[in-house]
């Protein structure tokens, strides 16, 4: 648990483990707690790395609406803290986002390149969506069912839906807080003119694009214009999730993540 400085604002950080280095970036309403449950395994042969973007956990508050790409010069900053040359770098959802600026950006820092349920850009759909979750902020319970159920898959609600109700208990005073909702409300704004789509055919490293089959925050066919422009990608659907896959499909999110950072050889000419 560490912090570094970035344009006059603390960013928090932790680091775990020796290895191939990975870097794990939030979706938007996560942060570093978000992992707790991935740390053991992730960092069992690699050197993991977490952060708090900017209005996220532990890292410092903005005051005032900014452009998402601060937070890919925030991912630079980390790296050249800890003197980084080449990491693989997994990010989901806004993560995902700004992991595709950072490596259209800063390509030659990016060894492999891991994307969860992420999109190129913030078009009409999402964009609506992002409007509605701000607007729905005045109302804790308001905010709560308009952000919460489309994350999850109708799947996951019905067989979990233990796990659902004791998310809304914990969740009830976060979302009531107005430091959180006033955090929420600049970061989904920071999303709202992102566009890297015609750009990401830039990207240099293997990328891995992985879509879940019921995600209905960022539908498959804008994930699978991520495959169809990054040269060097490939696409995997994971079967009964939702936008939360990491919570929804842990194992296969873990074995996913592991294994394409870490196999040893990423071409495999066939004679």
């Amino acid at each position: 648990m560490a912090n570094f400085d970035f344009n006059g604002k603390n960013i928090y950080y932790e680091e775990y483990g020796e290895g191939r280095p990975l870097v794990l970036l939030n979706g938007i309403m996560m942060s570093t707690l978000s992992w707790v449950e991935f740390i053991e395994p992730f960092s069992k042969d690699n050197r993991l790395l977490l952060l708090d973007f900017l209005d996220q956990g532990k890292s410092d508050r903005m005051t005032e609406d900014y452009d998402q790409d601060i937070q890919s010069d925030l991912l630079k900053a980390f790296f050249d803290h800890l003197k980084l040359d080449k990491c693989s770098i997994m990010g989901i959802s806004y993560g995902g986002e700004v992991a595709l600026s950072f490596a259209v950006k800063y390509p030659e820092y990016v060894d492999r390149l891991i994307l969860f349920d992420t999109t190129a850009r913030t078009g009409p759909w999402l964009g609506n969506i992002g409007l509605g979750w701000n607007r729905a902020t005045k109302d804790p319970e308001c905010y709560y069912y308009s952000t919460i159920p489309i994350i999850y898959s109708p799947e996951f609600y019905r067989e979990r839906n233990d796990w659902m109700n004791a998310r809304h208990e914990l969740l009830k005073p976060v979302f009531a807080s107005e430091d959180f909702t006033s955090r929420m409300i600049r970061l989904t704004n920071s999303s709202e003119h992102f566009d890297v789509l015609d750009r990401i055919h830039e990207i240099q490293a293997p990328t891995l694009v992985v879509s879940a089959d019921q995600d209905y925050l960022i539908p498959i066919p804008e994930q699978k214009l991520l495959v169809e422009r990054i040269p060097n990608s490939t696409h995997v659907v994971i079967q009964h999730s939702g936008h939360a896959s990491m919570y929804e499909q842990p194992l296969l999110f873990a074995a996913l993540t592991l294994g394409f950072c870490n196999v040893s050889k990423v071409e495999y000419p066939i004679k």
